[in-house]
């Protein structure tokens, strides 16, 4: 059929708008890019970190996320990147840092053992922290004071202008250790702590050593100083002049109290990771510092140590009693520590 007989007219679709309708429509477009470009930015600022809230914008700064390390993966616990609440480590943020504790006894060779690891650049041993009651009146104090040294908060001589890779302190077994020795293997397990044994082999020595530095607190020869540690051969030589007097009948259950609580402290801490050293060993054989540079993961070092030894030479030199201390051990278990060296 032609155009002429169609049923709607061609007029029907045109829509005739009104004059103003160029106007009402920019308006809805201006509106509809308003409202895209809105949101589009509202999705670039969360993509970035910056967040409106309350009119204002919170810029969030993200971390930077460190490599991670080339290690075993039993050796990941041990692995803490410390965020110190008292400086910011900024360029070594990345350096990943070992806790350790230095279990040992006193007058053990731990002093100088301690100054040996100073020495190392990435190395930082802040003493013994516990010797203060305070800090070891309970476990929660015991946390509290170790949580702040291993977060890098400690600072002491021993903190370190270089980036920190091990940071410990020196930990005596009659400073809360053995009492409350299952929280704080927990407290190592939990946190990556590493544990270094470090025991005198010759108890003898170590019990002449005792009564020397007990008998110099009191006198102060030194000048009216009392050092347990000297650094000049001087020093050494008059606080060597001083021979105590050794009760024999104690003498024995002495030396078996020390080694049983030696071998308490061995079977506590199994179960941790740890390194066992004697003092004579280290003394005689410096490879064993380069085992503990090892266990530590930091690079390898001469270490070195201005402490001057006090004892020197055979202990018949040191003891005013010295027939009745061989008598007394002669026959027993004990023997051996009559030697003169280090040996067995």
């Amino acid at each position: 059929m032609g155009d002429e007989h169609s049923l709607i007219p061609k007029d029907s679709f045109v829509f005739k708008l009104p004059k103003k309708s160029p106007l009402v429509l920019r308006t809805v477009v201006l509106l509809f890019v308003m409202v895209c470009t809105v949101y589009i930015c509202s999705i670039c600022l969360k993509q970035i970190g910056v967040v409106p809230s309350a009119g204002f914008l919170n810029v969030e700064v993200f971390e930077r996320q460190c490599p991670e390390p080339n290690i075993e993966p039993w050796d990941i616990p041990y692995v803490h990147y410390p965020k110190p609440k008292t400086y910011s480590r900024e360029e070594c943020s990345c350096n990943p840092v070992r806790y350790f504790a230095i279990l040992s006894m006193q007058r053990s060779g731990s002093g100088w053992f301690e100054t040996l690891l100073n020495n190392h650049t990435n190395i930082s041993s802040n003493g013994e922290i516990f010797s203060v009651k305070d800090r070891r009146a309970n476990v929660t104090t015991i946390f509290e004071t170790l949580d702040k040294l291993y977060n890098l908060d400690w600072l002491s001589s021993a903190s370190k202008n270089e980036c920190t890779s091990a940071v410990g302190l020196k930990w005596m077994l009659n400073q809360g250790l053995m009492k409350h020795h299952e929280e704080i293997v927990e407290y190592f397990k939990t946190r990556g702590v590493s544990a270094i044994f470090l025991f005198r082999r010759n108890l003898l020595r170590r019990m002449i050593s005792v009564l020397a530095n007990s008998y110099d607190r009191d006198a102060k020869p030194l000048n009216g100083t009392h050092k347990s540690h000297v650094h000049s051969p001087k020093e050494a030589e008059i606080l060597a002049r001083y021979k105590p007097l050794i009760n024999t009948s104690l003498l024995i259950p002495d030396l078996k109290q020390v080694q049983e609580m030696t071998s308490k402290a061995l079977a506590y801490f199994n179960t941790t990771r740890h390194i066992f050293l004697y003092y004579e060993d280290v003394v005689k054989n410096r490879t064993k510092l380069d085992d503990v540079q090892e266990f530590l993961k930091v690079p390898k070092l001469e270490l070195k140590s201005r402490q001057v030894k006090i004892h020197h030479g055979p202990l018949s030199q040191h003891v005013q009693n010295w027939e009745e201390v061989q008598t007394t051990l002669k026959g027993t278990g004990f023997e051996n520590y009559l030697l003169e060296d280090y040996r067995r």
